[in-house]
Order: structure tokens, then sequence, then C-alpha cells
């Protein structure tokens, strides 16, 4: 029987695998009808997950994926930063054992058949999921899921402002950064992870614009019409039009995100 938790987790990992995009509408009865469970779990699964920040509701519009603003998505960035520091930092006097590493490396192996594959999906999720198996190996569960979370915001972020970031690139910091731990040089593993979160949030290319009416302005702009005609009058919605705007749930290119 599907439960609330494996609805949130197929989400979480859809996003992390961005196959769903920021602002992508999450509809209860297509959920329901997908995982073949009733709306409440649905319901439940989708509150749980705007908690975490990762979905939002609103009366009218119903579930969707988040929409992180410039202001959010510095903010996401820079607790990454403290987090991650702070436990590559805790771990100055001490070395990460042996089990935990190979676990690492184990990662790292998928990460790069990930990146000389195709599978765009897997090769994010596992980049991105790099950072929550490395808080899990430095022995801090309670922050390895607050990491997913952050990730999972990161990952929304970076589709939604175009991140020109290249997969191998951070494929590399993090293998340079689990050389630096193996070594037990855990400055230099501090290092290389600050380098590398400031290398994917300067990658974000938002579109700035110093004027904040530009769109609406542009919008309002008076329509040139040809010399003696007519304002031209707006044409009622024909049924079928309204049919097609009372299914705006889940686009069905992104229902095999789920499954």
């Amino acid at each position: 029987m599907t439960t609330a938790t494996d609805i949130s987790d197929r989400i979480m990992e859809a996003v992390m695998a961005q196959k769903l995009p920021p602002g992508a509408r999450l509809g209860e009865q297509q959920l329901a009808m997908l995982f073949d469970c009733s709306r409440t779990i649905v319901r439940e699964a989708l509150t749980r997950l705007a908690t975490r920040g990762i979905v939002t509701v609103s009366a009218r519009r119903g579930w969707y994926v988040i929409e992180p603003s410039e202001d959010e998505a510095r903010e996401a960035f820079e607790a990454r930063r403290v987090i991650e520091l702070g436990l590559l930092h805790q771990f100055k006097n001490r070395r990460v054992d042996a089990a935990a590493m190979a676990q690492l490396k184990q990662h790292l192996a998928r990460e790069q058949a990930a990146v000389e594959g195709s599978d765009v999906g897997a090769r994010s999720f596992l980049l991105g999921d790099f950072h929550v198996c490395l808080a899990e190996c430095l022995g801090n569960a309670l922050l390895a899921d607050t990491l997913r979370d952050f990730t999972a915001r990161t990952t929304l972020i970076a589709m939604l402002y175009q991140s020109s970031h290249d997969a191998a690139q951070s494929c590399a910091d993090h293998v340079r950064i689990v050389e630096a731990l193996e070594a037990g040089d855990i400055e230099q593993a501090e290092a290389l992870m600050a380098e590398h979160i400031g290398t994917v949030q300067a990658a974000l290319q938002p579109v700035a614009s110093s004027d904040p009416l530009e769109h609406l302005r542009q919008a309002l702009s008076p329509v040139a019409k040809a010399p003696g005609s007519s304002p031209a009058q707006p044409n009622p919605p024909s049924p079928d039009a309204c049919a097609s705007d009372s299914s705006s749930e889940i686009p069905s290119t992104y229902l095999g995100a789920l499954l």
C-alpha cells in the first residue's frame, strides 16, 4: 500500500533529478490516481513537503513546486555553506572511517558513470545526493535530511535561473573533496567545499531588471492598430478553451517523472 512517505520521497527524487521544474502543478486527484491511493494520503504527503519548503499551496491554484526568488536562492546557498563546512570542520581532529570512505567512493563511481552516460535525471540526482551522502558518512543523519531539502531547493534554483554549471566539473570537485578527506586534510576539504558551492552559485544567471515595472509596462503598452480600425473586441472563451483551463494539474510531460 502506498504511503505518504512513498509519495513525498518520489516527488523529492523527481525534483532532484530535474524532472519536476519550479512551478509544476501537483494535482491531488492525479497523484491519487497515479499512486493508486486516497487523496487524503496525497494531501498528507504534500503537506509534509510544504513544511520542508519544497512545495507550496494556494487556495485558488492548489499545490505546486516552489519557485524560489533570488533572495531565497542566496539564502539557500548560504545555509548549505554553513551546514556543509560545519560538518567538515567537526572532523578537524578525526578521520573518516574506512566504511564511510568506501561508501563515498561508491557514490563517486556512480556519479562518474552517470556523467559519462545519457541519463540526465540520474546525473542530476547523484550530483545533488553526494552532499546528502557526505553528511550521512560524517555521522549526522539529522543534518543529512536537512541537506536533502536544501539540495532540492538549490536544484530548483539552478533550473529556474538557468545554471551554466558543468556536471563534469561538479563531479571532479566531489572527487577532490573525498581525496582530501581520505588524506586526513580537513582544512583542504573545507576549502574545496567552499569553492565548489561558490562556483555552483556563481553559475546562476538570474535575469535582473533595473525597472520592476518593465514586464507590466511592456504588456500594457498601446497596441499598434491600422488607421481607422476599431478596437478589437475580446472573444468569449469557447467551451473547449474552458475545458482545457480546468485541467491545469500535473502536465502529462511530468507524469513520467513520478513513475
